[in-house]
C-alpha cells in the first residue's frame, strides 16, 4: 500500500498536463467555480471575488500535506492557465478514492476531461494501488454521467440521502471503476 510522496505528482497526457494548483491560479479558479454552468451539480462555497479562491486553494493544499486528498489543475499542454480541476477528494491508499472533476464550460465535448480522468485513474490504480474509485454524481447531471461512463465506470446505483452539504441530505448515483484485470 502506497501513500502519496510528498512531491505533488505531475502528470501529462498528449493534450493535457495535470498540475499543483497554487495562488496563481486564484483567477481561473474563480471564473471556473463561479459558472452557475458547472457548478449546478458540483457544491461549492459561495464566492464573492477572486481573493475568496484563497482559502480553497489553502484548502486543497493542506487536503495533500496531510495525505488526504490530492486535486490537479488540468491546464492545455503548454500553458499554465487553469482550465479545470480533478483529483481525489479523499482516498484511503490501498482501497479507494473518491474523484472528483469540474471543466470550464467552454471545454465541454472535446474529450478533456475523459483525457484527465484517464491519467487520474491510473495513477490511483498503479501509485496509490487503489482497487476502486468512486464518483458521486447528483440526480440530472447527464454530461458527468457520460463522460464516466466513457472513461469506463459503471453505475452502481442511486444511494439515498447519500451526501450532506450546507445541512441537506442529497441523493447521488454511485459509479466505480475497478483497476484493469491482467
Amino acid at each position: 500500500m502506497k501513500a502519496l510522496s510528498d512531491q505533488f505528482p505531475v502528470l501529462h497526457t498528449p493534450r493535457l498536463h495535470l498540475i499543483e494548483i497554487n495562488h496563481s491560479h486564484q483567477p481561473d479558479l474563480f471564473y471556473l467555480l463561479t459558472d452557475k454552468r458547472v457548478t449546478e451539480y458540483y457544491h461549492v462555497i459561495p464566492l464573492q471575488e477572486v481573493a475568496d479562491v484563497r482559502k480553497v486553494v489553502d484548502f486543497l493544499h493542506q487536503r495533500f500535506i496531510d495525505k488526504e486528498g490530492v486535486r490537479w489543475g488540468i491546464a492545455l499542454e503548454n500553458k499554465e492557465e487553469l482550465i479545470g480541476m480533478i483529483g481525489f477528494n479523499s482516498f484511503a491508499p490501498g482501497h479507494k478514492g473518491v474523484l472528483v472533476f469540474a471543466l470550464v464550460q467552454e471545454y465541454w465535448g472535446k474529450g478533456y476531461m475523459a483525457e484527465a480522468i484517464a491519467a487520474v485513474t491510473a495513477y490511483g490504480f498503479s501509485t496509490l494501488e487503489l482497487k476502486r474509485i468512486e464518483a458521486e454524481v447528483l440526480p440530472g447531471n447527464k454530461a458527468s454521467e457520460k463522460v464516466l461512463e466513457k472513461a469506463g465506470f459503471r453505475h452502481e446505483g442511486l444511494l439515498q440521502q447519500w451526501m450532506l452539504w450546507d445541512n441537506k441530505a442529497f441523493d447521488v448515483n454511485m459509479y466505480a471503476l475497478l483497476p484493469p484485470r491482467l
